[in-house]
């Protein structure tokens, strides 16, 4: 019933903006999906936009996991000129919306509510109000692995760290890159994300999403920077600078055996025509079996000339809530459906687990959103320093567990 209510809202957006002709007007996108399945799942969106009579006018800004993109919004705001739309997650939409900078969404948010688990419908929101719309739910903590490499070292899916560096080490020996990495503090940073909460949902929630001085100095962190290091043996020496996507293609084209990223990546798996279960792997990390991290990726609707919402936005906004879109967009982009109403029959295995997962986290407690979602850009970025620096250091563990405690500090 839910549904039908909400795809009925969905398909009547132009009704419910306003009463007045349904004006075509240029939408102005600034997103940073940039890679195959990223771009496969954005088309859709852009081909339904244009369906009811507007323009998309594209503004792809790649790198940096979204850093990029947002120095460029920062510029345009300064400037008087912010995009219609803008991809956007985490504490950023509060911050925009706490300036008066964004449309809010309550002519088309409906039964969102009802329809989002409210850990996710949280960070969409401000004082009360929907601010942001999420087309797609990720799982970060997914881990991928190269089933031909797996098989043919005798290995079995990982659930430890210590299982999971004995079959590395039986990669290595066989001559293959057992990680595939790419070197940049996003994807260092990521890799680290799934350490700290092997060590458990608590001490993650307080070490990173609280930014807590006594977990992030802790013997427990020691032990996460001791895992990390030890797992920069199993770099190959071209990681430097290397993008996520690039690092995928190693696992998808049989030159490593594991990859550490969200589950965007599986976009990627799909593009290549890679088939779950038979060409790869996916499971949760090492340790974080009953932990969902999620990035909710989403869209927010800057005010035009500080005025109202235009038809194009909200309309914008409708699409991307759509049970269709919310389907289609999914299944390109390697994520899975935020709406609770939206059948995943038609998803390949990965995501089902990963749909299952996320009703059975919300329930638990295990569903928290990753450092990217959760944090501000100040703490993310302090993190991603400490985390870099040591990575491309010697520095010895118990220095950065201390590093990372005062930057923290500093950024809060």
């Amino acid at each position: 019933m839910r549904f039908r209510k909400f795809a009925l809202l969905a398909t009547t957006a132009a009704v419910l903006v306003g009463a007045g002709s349904v004006r075509a007007e240029d939408v102005e996108v600034l997103h940073y999906y940039t890679s195959g399945g990223e771009s496969r799942a954005v088309n859709v969106l852009k081909e339904d936009l244009e369906k009811i009579g507007h323009t998309w006018v594209d503004s792809a800004i790649a790198g940096g996991g979204g850093a990029n993109a947002m120095t460029v919004l920062k510029t345009r705001v300064i400037s008087g000129n912010p995009p219609k739309a803008v991809q956007m997650r985490g504490p950023a939409i509060q911050d925009w919306a706490s300036q008066d900078a964004l449309v809010p969404l309550d002519a088309v948010s409906g039964d969102w509510d009802n329809l989002l688990p409210p850990a996710i419908a949280e960070v969409l929101k401000y004082d009360g109000h929907y601010y942001g719309v999420v087309n797609w739910v990720h799982r970060v903590n997914w881990m991928y692995i190269n089933k031909p490499m797996l098989d043919e070292v005798g290995g079995t899916v990982p659930t430890t760290w210590d299982e999971f560096f004995a079959v590395a080490d039986k990669m290595k020996a066989a001559g293959h890159t057992a990680i595939a990495h790419g070197g940049t503090p996003y994807h260092d940073a990521v890799y680290f994300e799934g350490i700290v909460q092997s060590m458990g949902v608590d001490f993650y929630r307080k070490a990173i999403l609280e930014g807590d001085a006594e977990a992030l100095n802790s013997p427990t962190m020691v032990q996460v920077f001791d895992i990390l290091r030890k797992s920069t043996e199993y770099f190959d020496d071209a990681t430097q600078g290397r993008p996520w996507n690039l690092a995928a293609a190693m696992v998808i084209e049989g030159q490593a055996g594991f990859l550490f990223m969200g589950d965007w990546a599986k976009g990627e798996f799909s593009a290549a025509g890679k088939v779950p279960g038979v060409d790869y792997i996916c499971a949760v990390r090492p340790g974080n079996e009953g932990i969902f991290t999620f990035i909710a990726d989403g869209f927010v609707f800057f005010k035009q000339n500080g005025g109202e919402a235009t038809e194009g936005q909200l309309e914008l906004a409708s699409l991307i809530a759509s049970p269709d879109f919310q389907l289609r967009g999914a299944q390109f982009k390697g994520a899975i459906p935020a709406l609770n109403t939206v059948p995943v029959d038609s998803f390949d295995d990965c995501s089902k687990k990963a749909a299952a997962d996320l009703q059975s986290t919300a329930a638990s407690g295990g569903l928290v959103p990753s450092q990217n979602q959760g944090t501000t850009e100040a703490v993310l970025g302090a993190i991603r320093d400490v985390v870099t620096n040591f990575i491309n250091s010697d520095q010895d563990s118990a220095s950065a567990a201390a590093d990372l405690a005062a930057a923290v500090q500093a950024a809060k």
